[in-house]
């Protein structure tokens, strides 16, 4: 049997998150366990002291999975860490058949949307698989040329003109909602840079960009997942929390 990375990850996480087994360190988590989330502490005891500290009613609830090469993204719903649900995306690195490295970024699940959409609603299902690597060129071309370049006048090629499902907390559907969001960010002065691309995941029509800036004065993880369809981006949903200033590892956030 030929087991995957997304096989390892899910496993795993099912064992971790789900089961709240902490002994799954010990099969699953490779002796130099590379941490960059803000949770815990790096190393394999870093994750078993996050599971042993899980509380009785905590639940995972996983909505998408994107597979490419030894990285694994996962987008769910973690209840439990704090009185509210978090909606996070985790990405893992596996080598040698085990977790190798973890980034994450999560953020609180809000009541309503400017889209009337959740954050995490919409097809879950990976399709496509032929044009993985023309969806992750198209993918890439809009966050280096529009979000980072500022290239505006650009974004109809690459966002579609007819149908555009918005997740983001404050922003409508369409082009039309994202124009006036742009538009209202303008008008208070407050400015959205991504400086840095730093990881592009694709798995056939879904697309994970991982991007550090900032919104405002604020520095900003952008993990913002993309669904394509016919060639243009159909679909949006993103988690962008604010780069803590200190961690409880030396590894950094990305």
């Amino acid at each position: 049997m030929n087991t995957t990375a997304k096989d390892i990850v899910l496993t795993a996480a099912g064992q971790l998150f789900g089961d709240r087994d902490a002994t799954a360190v010990d099969r699953w988590v490779s002796p130099g366990y590379v941490q960059h989330s803000g949770l815990a502490p790096d190393g394999p005891e870093g994750i078993r002291g996050l599971v042993e500290s899980l509380p009785a009613g905590f639940r995972y609830d996983l909505h998408r999975v994107l597979a490419d090469g030894d990285l694994v993204a996962l987008h769910g719903t973690y209840h439990g860490f704090g009185p509210d649900p978090l909606v996070a995306f985790d990405v893992f690195r596996v080598a040698d058949g085990a977790l190798a490295e973890h980034w994450d970024a999560l953020t609180p699940v809000v009541p309503t949307t400017v889209s009337g959409r959740s954050q995490t609603d919409g097809p879950t299902e990976v399709t496509d698989l032929d044009r993985t690597e023309d969806n992750r060129a198209l993918v890439t071309g809009f966050v280096e040329n529009v979000l980072r370049g500022g290239k505006v006048e650009l974004i109809t090629d690459y966002l579609s003109t007819e149908s555009y499902a918005q997740h983001n907390t404050g922003i409508g559907d369409g082009l039309d909602g994202l124009g006036a969001a742009l538009a209202a960010l303008a008008q208070q002065g407050v400015s959205m840079v991504y400086d840095t691309v730093h990881r592009v995941i694709a798995d056939g029509n879904f697309v994970l960009t991982v991007s550090e800036g900032r919104f405002g004065p604020t520095p900003t993880a952008f993990y913002d997942l993309f669904r394509v369809d016919g060639g243009k981006i159909v679909e949006h949903w993103d988690v962008t929390p604010e780069i803590p200033a200190t961690l409880p590892h030396g590894n950094g956030l990305f």
